[in-house]
């Protein structure tokens, strides 16, 4: 069933401690003591930056890329096939999208459950429509497995795009399967991963211009199509959703 408001829904008023005010006796005694026993540092944040940067001093990177585990992704790499002297960097960033469409597909998967769930509201996803993004995001799973494969690299590695991405979208995946969130709560995590996956997909197509894997290069162009769709459906989902009109960002 179909439902008229979705926004109400996910804004109605309820019991919020969080605020001083819903203490006003209370509020008044914890900043009269603040001002009573506060120590006032005459300090900026250049003590915590410092010890900041020993602990990068001291610290490994993120991660690294390792050399190719076949002859044929070891020539590739000495020859510089790859992206002229810069070989690793595609290995890199191709691994960064294979684990951004893992997430991304169990991203949509955990938006499904809420969807069949909550039910339908007027403007906003479709069951179908959210299938058909599943499957998509599977798809390009298996299509950036093949370039990896393809080239010599090994996909099971975590490359350091991709241990940065992973890190970046734990928070995107941990709305979404949250049991305390809705479906249009869930819609906003997905606008922040499709924002990130279309600049993604889009820096990924240059390097394989530039680098001359023209093999699937259809193939990721219709990713990039692909992609650009997902972004455009969750915005027109959320403005529904938000009882408000798309805006264009040109204006």
């Amino acid at each position: 069933m179909k439902k008229e408001s979705f926004f109400m829904e996910t804004t109605e008023i309820g019991i919020n401690r969080t605020g001083i005010a819903t203490s006003k006796g209370r509020a008044e005694a914890m900043l009269e003591a603040a001002q009573t026993f506060s120590v006032v540092a005459e300090s900026d944040a250049t003590p915590v930056a410092e010890v900041r940067a020993r602990y990068a001093e001291e610290s490994d990177p993120v991660g690294s890329v390792p050399p190719p585990p076949s002859i044929k992704g070891a020539v590739k790499a000495v020859a510089g096939e790859l992206l002229g002297n810069q070989p690793f960097q595609l290995i890199d960033k191709l691994g960064e999208r294979l684990a951004f469409e893992r997430t991304g597909a169990r991203l949509y998967e955990a938006i499904l459950g809420k969807l069949r769930h909550e039910g339908e509201f007027a403007g906003g996803p479709t069951i179908e429509e959210i299938e058909r993004i599943v499957l998509q995001e599977y798809s390009h799973f298996r299509l950036i497995d093949s370039i990896i494969r393809r080239i010599g690299g090994d996909p099971t590695v975590v490359t350091p795009s991709a241990n940065l991405h992973a890190t970046m979208s734990a928070g995107i995946l941990a709305v979404a399967v949250d049991p305390r969130t809705t479906l249009v709560q869930s819609l906003e995590a997905a606008l922040l991963a499709e924002l990130t996956d279309n600049e993604g997909w889009e820096t990924l197509l240059e390097l394989l211009v530039e680098g001359k894997e023209t093999v699937e290069l259809e193939d990721v162009q219709q990713a990039v199509r692909d992609e650009s769709d997902h972004l455009a459906l969750v915005r027109s989902w959320l403005a529904a959703a938000q009882e408000r009109e798309t805006v264009p960002f040109d204006l």
